[in-house]
């Protein structure tokens, strides 16, 4: 006999039901196979079924281009929408009801019809850097050389250490820390948030202030990716999503689109509340790491939800015009 199990989520201060009775409660999440992807998306599905006791949660693994092709840099074979076209062919196919992303790995738009059910509460958006010999930028050799293919982080790196020799480093974080334990490279630059979803961070040598590397767009930030349709989906996600962060990501993924935003382009944005008010910061250079530019933007900060968000896309657009 199967148990009747009936799910309640708050939409809009209403509680409504998300099933029928008798029906089992069971969404399929796409995820890649990396032990990164793995653990961001195995601690989504348990704080969204802490959220809903009862509910069942199957994994759907996929290889895309972007895991296949190891041997080229992301710029030459087509930017971050390799690591997600074959997962949101998953959900718009109904193989799959949801799925989990960085969003610094997302391009600046999603494929039609699939949207951010969810954007969890971030992690510490900042990056680190992991050095063979220990300690932090500033006590790395002359001429030291630096494993990264981020457009973004070599063009900062070389602004503050001009000495640096900073070369392509592809592949998992397993991977790339090796390389740094073997010596093949001096050091390398990781996203902060992933090491510590890897409980990793025993490696790293130095946490990099913002003043010094600007975080890609979302980094730190989950985006659980679902079809814009699926009410059943979307009203189980809402439990698990958070306003401050969302209207964070919000801003800085409109400056994102108002400059063209792509694996060919260095750019960086944070957005923060201080006090009442949004701050956002934002480094755009040319393709080749040439005339980094930066400036930042403020805006008072709305009570009520939709104007917030509205208010964040408008400073994103605004920094971007300013900086493009």
């Amino acid at each position: 006999m199967v148990a009747t199990r009936v799910l309640r989520t708050n939409v809009g201060g209403r509680f409504r039901s998300c099933y029928q009775a008798g029906l089992n409660v069971k969404l399929v999440l796409a995820t890649r196979r990396s032990k990164l992807a793995l653990a961001q998306a195995r601690a989504y599905a348990a704080s969204l079924v802490s959220a809903h006791p009862g509910l069942e949660i199957e994994e759907l693994h996929i290889v895309t281009t972007g895991d296949r092709i190891q041997d080229r840099s992301l710029q030459d074979i087509g930017g971050k929408g390799l690591f997600v076209k074959e997962i949101e062919e998953a959900l718009l196919e109904g193989r799959a009801d949801l799925a989990v992303h960085s969003i610094k790995d997302m391009p600046a738009a999603l494929a039609e019809g699939l949207v951010f059910g969810a954007i969890p509460p971030r992690e510490d958006p900042r990056d680190a850097l992991v050095a063979h010999a220990g300690g932090g930028l500033a006590a790395l050799k002359r001429g030291a050389t630096v494993g990264t293919s981020s457009l973004r982080r070599s063009c900062q790196l070389l602004a503050v250490r001009p000495d640096l020799r900073v070369v392509p480093l592809r592949g998992n974080v397993d991977t790339r820390l090796r390389k740094v334990a073997e010596a093949e490279v001096d050091a390398i630059v990781l996203a902060l948030a992933g090491l510590r979803r890897m409980s990793l961070t025993e490696c790293v040598t130095e946490v990099l202030a913002t003043e010094t590397m600007l975080p890609a767009v979302g980094q730190g930030a989950l985006g659980i990716e679902c079809r814009a349709d699926d009410e059943r989906t979307l009203s189980l996600l809402r439990a698990t999503d958070d306003l401050a962060t969302r209207i964070a990501v919000t801003a800085e993924r409109a400056f994102m689109r108002a400059v063209g935003g792509s694996c060919q382009l260095p750019l960086a944005a944070l957005c923060e509340r201080r006090d009442s008010e949004l701050h956002l910061r934002a480094m755009l250079a040319e393709p080749d790491g040439s005339r980094a530019r930066f400036d930042q933007r403020h805006a008072p900060l709305p009570a009520d939800e939709t104007e917030a968000l509205a208010t964040a896309d408008a400073l994103g657009l605004l920094l971007g015009a300013a900086l493009a």
